[in-house]
C-alpha cells in the first residue's frame, strides 16, 4: 500500500481553517468515536481493552501463581478465605481509527463538491479520535494506488492529519473492491474504519466484505450531492461520465427522471443491505446537509459517535 506524502505546504497557524471552524472544535472535545468490537491496542488511551492490566477501574480476580507480583494480592479476602487472589484491572488502550475516502472524480462533482465535504468530516472524526488518544489513519482510494497517511497518535498529529487531507485529490477512477481488500489484507490492525463515498463504483460490496472479514468494525457515510438525488434537467441533453470520459446523448423527460429516482433508490437500499448482512453501519447524507449537524446529530444517532 503506497504511502502520501505529508510535506508542509501550508503554513502551522493557517493548517486546517479551510477544514474546520475552531468554535466547531470546542464542541468535537467533548465526544468520542464508538467501536462495537473491543480491540486490544498498542498503547494506552481512553478505552477498555481485551487485556487486563493496571488500571484503576477492578475488572477479576484469579489465583495466585508463584511469581506473582505479591503487591497485586488481595489481602482482605486473603484474610478471610485464607487464598491468594489477585485483583485484575481493566486496561485502558487506543483503538485503531481508519478513515478511507473516495478519491475518484466523480467525488469533485457537486457545490460543495463531494471530495470537500468528506475531507471536512474525516477532519472531524479524526479530530475526536486524536484527541481521545486513539490511534488515526487516513487513506486516499484512487485507482492505481492507495495514498495513505501512517498511523499518528496523540493531539499535536491533528496538524498532520489536516495536512493530509487537505492535499488530497479527486480525480480519475476509483476501484472500490480492490482498495479495500488490499487495505484489509495489509491493515497490521483492524478497528473503526470509515468509508467516506458516494459508492458508485459497482465493486463496493467485494470491498466492504473484505473489511468484514479482517473483523473491521465498518460505518459507510455515503455522500450525495442533491441534484444526483433529485435532478431537475430536462430536454434533450450531453452527458458525460466524470469518471471514463464517456459521452451520451438523452432526451430527460418526467417518466425518465421518475425512472431515475426508482434506480437510485434501488440502489441505495442495495448499498444499505449489503452494510446490514455485514453488520456495518450505514448513513447516507446530502452534501446540502451541514456537515457539523452531520457530525453532531446523524452520527451520534447511529452511534459513530457518543
Amino acid at each position: 500500500m503506497a504511502m502520501a506524502e505529508t510535506r508542509p505546504t501550508t503554513p502551522p497557524g493557517k493548517l486546517g481553517a479551510s477544514l474546520l471552524e475552531p468554535g466547531f472544535l470546542a464542541k468535537l472535545e467533548r465526544l468520542a468515536l464508538v467501536s462495537r468490537r473491543v480491540y486490544a491496542g498498542q498503547m494506552k488511551g481512553e478505552r477498555r481493552s481485551t487485556r487486563r492490566g493496571g488500571s484503576v477501574e477492578f475488572a477479576d480476580f484469579r489465583d495466585y501463581v508463584p511469581g506473582d507480583d505479591l503487591r497485586q494480592v488481595d489481602w482482605n479476602t486473603f484474610a478471610r478465605l485464607d487464598r491468594l487472589f489477585l485483583k485484575l484491572f481493566v486496561e485502558e488502550e487506543d483503538l485503531t481509527v481508519h478513515l478511507l475516502i473516495d478519491g475518484s472524480r466523480s467525488m469533485a462533482f457537486g457545490s460543495p463538491p463531494k471530495g470537500d465535504y468528506a475531507r471536512r468530516v474525516a477532519a472531524a472524526l479524526g479530530f475526536i479520535a486524536l484527541f481521545g488518544f486513539d490511534r488515526v489513519t487516513a487513506s486516499v482510494l484512487a485507482e492505481e494506488r492507495v495514498y495513505t497517511l501512517p498511523a499518528v497518535r496523540g493531539r499535536p498529529q491533528v496538524f498532520q492529519l489536516f495536512r493530509f487531507l487537505e492535499e488530497a485529490r479527486f480525480e480519475g477512477r476509483t476501484n472500490l473492491a480492490r482498495s479495500l481488500r488490499d487495505y484489509a489484507l495489509q491493515s497490521a490492525r483492524p478497528g473503526l474504519a470509515v468509508l467516506l463515498s458516494d459508492c458508485f463504483d459497482p465493486g463496493y460490496a467485494e470491498g466492504l466484505k473484505a473489511l468484514a472479514a479482517r473483523r473491521f468494525d465498518v460505518a459507510v457515510l455515503h455522500l450525495l450531492d442533491p441534484t444526483e438525488v433529485a435532478p431537475d434537467l430536462t430536454g434533450d441533453l450531453k452527458l458525460v461520465d466524470a469518471e471514463t470520459g464517456e459521452i451520451r446523448e438523452i432526451s430527460v423527460s418526467q417518466h425518465l427522471l421518475g425512472q431515475y429516482r426508482k434506480a437510485l433508490e434501488e440502489f441505495c437500499a442495495g448499498l444499505k443491505q449489503v452494510c446490514s448482512r455485514y453488520g456495518m453501519e450505514y448513513i447516507r447524507a446530502t452534501t446540502d446537509v451541514p456537515f457539523e449537524e452531520l457530525v453532531l446529530r446523524a452520527l451520534r444517532g447511529a452511534g459513530v459517535v457518543r
